[in-house]
């Protein structure tokens, strides 16, 4: 089953504002996402929430698209915003930002 990633406004801004290799790999990382690839080292659960993360490393920075799922008519991963990673711990104010654009993007 192939699944859809879709990308809200602040994740298409934060990847159109990577270097072009690096997006190229936001890009192809998400695609085999979507294809069915499931490793952690891509794709991962922040723990205790409904938020994903779509991780990609490229030439030393690391990467990360917050995302949750949509199951409701198709099976959606949607982007919500993206950061670029200078910590080993996600900062937990960007996995609140993530789940409130989650509740607001339900409530439409």
């Amino acid at each position: 089953m192939n699944t859809k990633v879709i990308y809200l406004q602040d994740a298409q801004r934060f990847i159109e504002k990577l270097p072009a290799k690096a997006r190229r790999k936001v890009f192809i990382n998400a695609d085999a996402v979507s294809n069915g690839v499931r490793d952690t080292r891509l794709f991962k659960k922040l723990e205790g929430t409904n938020i994903w993360e779509l991780r990609t490393e490229y030439s030393g920075n690391a990467y990360r698209l917050f995302s949750f799922w949509d199951t409701r008519t198709e099976t959606l991963i949607v982007a919500t915003h993206g950061i670029q990673k200078k910590m080993q711990k996600t900062p937990k104010k960007e996995i609140e930002k993530a789940e409130q654009i989650r509740k607001q993007y339900f409530n439409k």
